[in-house]
């Protein structure tokens, strides 16, 4: 890890920005380069020294401040702070490449700890959702029906619709899970419910079930 841990702050709350400004300018091993109104990063990037790790209490932020792939992980690491303890959040953020999730009723050493281990390469988050993370990866394979491209010619994405469409969510909150547009989900559904040959999003899920029976 290099000497100094360059931090940038990215938040609309001044009074958020200064406290955890304050909070790591009291440790010489933090150097805090940004503490300004929310911009996309990438505007400031021919201003200003690419930082180790940014801090802000907003996926929003994350989503557009992303260059290239919003999958990959990328440096510097991603902090999220002040945040609520909703899984659906926490999971979209691991999606975006988020490294430290923080929760609101955290203390002062919490935050110092999360930059620290960012900067490290590490991720942190709390351990009563390290278990929705744990559930989630264990659950993924058999939410994608393994022959769902074969016999309906879905794409990827629409893979991974599926699923979530037989947990009954709106297209909202999969748009909201999946970090993409409402419009976007919709065409999803649309094109899935042709390939599949169903009228209904609720028969999704039922043909892939009457598939793998017949098979």
């Amino acid at each position: 890890m290099k000497e100094k841990i360059s931090v940038a702050i990215l938040s609309g709350n001044r009074l958020l920005r200064e406290s955890i400004a304050r909070i790591l300018t009291h440790r010489r091993e933090f150097t805090v380069i940004e503490t300004e109104t929310p911009v996309r990063p990438q505007a400031q990037r021919e201003d200003i020294t690419e930082p180790d790790v940014w801090i802000s209490d907003s996926l929003k932020w994350v989503i557009e401040g992303w260059s290239g792939d919003p999958t990959e992980v990328e440096k510097p690491g991603w902090i999220l702070v002040a945040m609520q303890e909703d899984p659906k959040t926490f999971l979209a953020a691991v999606r975006r490449g988020v490294l430290g999730y923080v929760l609101q009723e955290a203390a002062a050493v919490d935050v110092i700890a999360a930059v620290r281990s960012v900067a490290r390469g590490e991720a942190v988050c709390p351990p009563r959702l390290m278990r929705v993370l744990f559930e989630c990866v264990s659950c993924q394979k058999s939410r994608a029906p393994a022959q769902a491209n074969a016999q309906f010619g879905l794409t990827r994405r629409e893979q991974q619709l599926v699923p979530l469409v037989g947990r009954g969510l709106t297209n909202k909150e999969i748009a909201a899970e999946l970090s993409l547009s409402e419009q976007t989900i919709k065409s999803h559904i649309h094109r899935i419910l042709r390939k599949v040959g169903v009228e209904e999003r609720s028969a999704i899920l039922d043909a892939f079930k009457n598939d793998r029976l017949e098979a």
